[in-house]
C-alpha cells in the first residue's frame, strides 16, 4: 500500500485523479448538471452575440487553431470544429463573455468557464464517457475554488490579479487531467505545468477591455495543455501551489496553503457556486433584486426619484463603485457589467436587467438616473461578506425614504434557482441561436451529460442552423 501523498498539490492531485461520478453525493451531481447547462448557454449565446467574438474567432484562427477539416472538437454555438487547445479558449472565452456564467463568492471568481471547457476539449481528444467529464469538472471546480480560498482572494485581488483566470488554470488542468486517466503523480505535474502559465490582470476595468474574457478562456486552453504536456511526460514543477515560488506565495502576500485541503471530499466547493440570474458582476446582483423589489412593491418610477444609495461591500466598491464617475458613465457593454448605478437603473427604469438590457447604455431615461446613483460602502453588507454577498438600496422619492437589504441574492447556493429557471435562463440565451425546439432537445441532453457515450453528440446539438448568422462569420 502506497503512501499517503503529503503537501497540498500532491493531495489534491490525489483527490482529481481518484474521483469517481458513482461516489460523489446525488446533490453534488445534480448540481455539476446544472453548472453545465449554465455555461453552454452563455457560450452559444456569446458565439452570436458578444462584440469581442468576431476578433476573437479571426485571432483563433489567424494561430491556425481551425476551423479544421476533419476530426478537432466543438465550440458550442459552432457548426466548425476546432483544435483541442481553440476549442478549450474559445469555449471558455465565450463562457465569459457575458459576464452571466456562474460565481463562487468567496473564491471571487467563476469555475464554470475555465474548468467546464478544459475537461470538454479533453473528452473528446480522447472519447471520454459524460460520466468521467463530469467527475472531471467536480475536481476542476474543487481545485480551483480551494486555491482561491487559500490565497485569500480579496488579497490577491488586490495586487491586481484576476483569480477565475489565475487559479482557473488549476483547475483546468486537473480536470483535463482527471479525463486523460492520469494518475496523481503526473496530474501534479501538470498543476506545475499550470504555474508557468497562471496568469490573468484586473487592467480590463480601465478601458472595458475584452481582456477579462480572453484571459478565462486562455486558462481553460492552459489548464488543457498542462494535462497534455503531462501525460506525453514532460515534468512539472513540483509544489506548485504551495512551494517556497509556487502559486500561493508568488501571488499573494499571507497565503494559507492548507485551506485549501479543509473538507476536502467531504465538503463541496462547487455547491456553495451560484448561478447569475442577471448578466452583470454579481456585486450588483443583490442591488438588482433589491430596486426590482422596491420597484415592484411601491410602484416606484424614474422621474420620481431624488437619489439612491447602493451599499456594497469593500470587494464591492472595488469592482462596481470606483471611480464613481466612471461607473456613473458607461461607455459600452464591460463598463455597464461593471457599474453599480448602471445595473440599477436599468432595474428601475425597465423591471429588468438581461442580456438585451445592454441596449439600454445610453437610452435618456437610463441616462438621467445615473448621477442619481451613489455606491457605497456599508456595514451591514460588509458584515455578511464573504459569505454573502449582499446589498443594501436606499431611495429617497416621493418625500420619502424606501430602504430593502437583501442578504442572500437570487441565484446563490442559498437560493438558488429551479431547474425550471435554469431552462428559462438557458432558453433565453439560446432559443435565438437554436430555435426553441433544438434548444430545448441541447438543454435535455446537457442535464443527461453523465449518461452520453461521448462528448461530441451533444456539441452537434449546439450547432445552429444555417439561417442564424453569427458573429464572425
Amino acid at each position: 500500500m502506497s503512501a499517503a501523498p503529503t503537501g497540498v498539490t500532491r493531495i489534491l492531485s490525489a483527490y482529481s485523479a481518484g474521483i469517481r461520478l458513482d461516489a460523489l453525493p446525488e446533490a453534488v451531481v445534480r448540481r455539476a448538471r446544472f453548472l453545465v447547462l449554465d455555461l453552454v448557454g452563455n457560450i452559444v449565446r456569446a458565439r452570436h452575440d458578444a462584440e469581442s467574438t468576431p476578433a476573437l474567432l479571426a485571432g483563433a484562427r489567424a494561430l491556425g487553431m481551425g476551423p479544421v477539416a476533419a476530426g478537432g472538437c466543438g465550440v458550442f454555438g459552432d457548426a466548425a470544429r476546432y483544435t483541442a487547445a481553440g476549442a478549450a479558449l474559445l469555449n471558455g472565452a465565450l463562457g465569459h463573455s457575458l459576464d452571466f456564467d456562474d460565481t463562487h463568492a468567496a473564491g471571487s471568481l467563476h469555475p464554470g468557464a475555465p474548468v467546464i471547457p478544459a475537461a470538454i476539449a479533453a473528452g473528446e481528444m480522447v472519447g471520454a464517457s459524460g460520466a468521467d467529464v463530469l467527475a472531471a469538472i467536480v475536481a476542476g471546480y474543487e481545485v480551483t475554488c480551494r486555491v482561491a480560498l487559500a490565497l485569500p482572494a480579496g488579497e490577491h485581488y488586490a495586487r491586481g490579479f484576476h483569480p477565475t483566470a489565475t487559479c482557473g488554470a488549476f483547475g483546468a488542468a486537473a480536470a483535463a487531467g482527471r479525463v486523460f486517466g492520469l494518475d496523481e503523480e503526473t496530474i501534479a505535474s501538470a498543476l506545475g505545468i499550470a504555474l508557468s502559465q497562471a496568469a490573468g490582470s484586473l487592467q480590463f476595468l480601465a478601458n472595458g477591455a475584452w481582456t477579462k474574457r480572453f484571459q478565462v478562456g486562455w486558462a481553460a486552453m492552459n489548464g488543457l495543455a498542462a494535462a497534455t504536456m503531462a501525460r506525453e511526460g514532460f515534468k512539472g514543477a513540483a509544489e506548485a501551489l504551495e512551494g517556497k515560488a509556487g502559486f500561493m506565495r508568488a501571488y499573494a502576500p499571507n497565503p494559507t496553503p492548507e485551506r485549501a485541503l479543509v473538507g476536502l471530499g467531504s465538503e463541496y466547493e462547487l455547491m456553495k457556486t451560484a448561478v447569475k440570474p442577471y448578466p452583470s458582476c454579481r456585486y450588483g446582483h443583490a442591488g438588482i433584486d433589491a430596486m426590482l423589489a422596491l420597484r415592484a412593491e411601491h410602484g416606484l418610477r424614474p422621474e420620481e426619484v431624488e437619489d439612491v444609495t447602493y451599499g456594497t461591500s469593500a470587494s464591492g466598491m472595488i469592482l462596481v463603485g470606483e471611480p464613481a464617475e466612471k461607473r456613473a458613465n458607461p461607455q459600452n457593454v464591460v463598463d455597464g457589467q461593471f457599474s453599480g448605478p448602471f445595473v440599477l437603473a436599468s432595474a428601475l427604469a425597465t423591471g429588468a436587467m438581461g442580456w438585451d438590457s445592454y441596449g439600454g447604455l445610453f437610452d435618456p431615461t437610463i441616462r438621467a438616473l445615473l448621477p442619481k446613483i451613489r455606491v457605497a460602502n456599508d456595514a451591514d453588507v460588509q458584515a455578511e461578506f464573504p459569505a454573502n454577498m449582499s446589498g443594501k438600496v436606499t431611495v429617497r422619492a416621493r418625500g420619502q425614504v424606501f430602504e430593502k437589504m437583501v442578504v442572500v441574492p437570487k441565484g446563490e447556493p442559498d437560493n438558488f434557482l429551479t431547474e425550471a429557471e435554469l431552462r428559462a435562463k438557458f432558453a433565453g440565451l439560446t432559443d435565438r441561436v437554436l430555435g426553441a425546439e433544438r434548444a430545448a432537445k441541447l438543454a435535455d441532453a446537457m442535464l443527461a451529460i453523465d449518461t452520453a457515450a461521448e462528448m461530441g453528440a451533444l456539441i452537434r446539438l449546439a450547432a445552429p442552423q444555417e439561417a442564424v448568422r453569427l458573429a464572425g462569420e
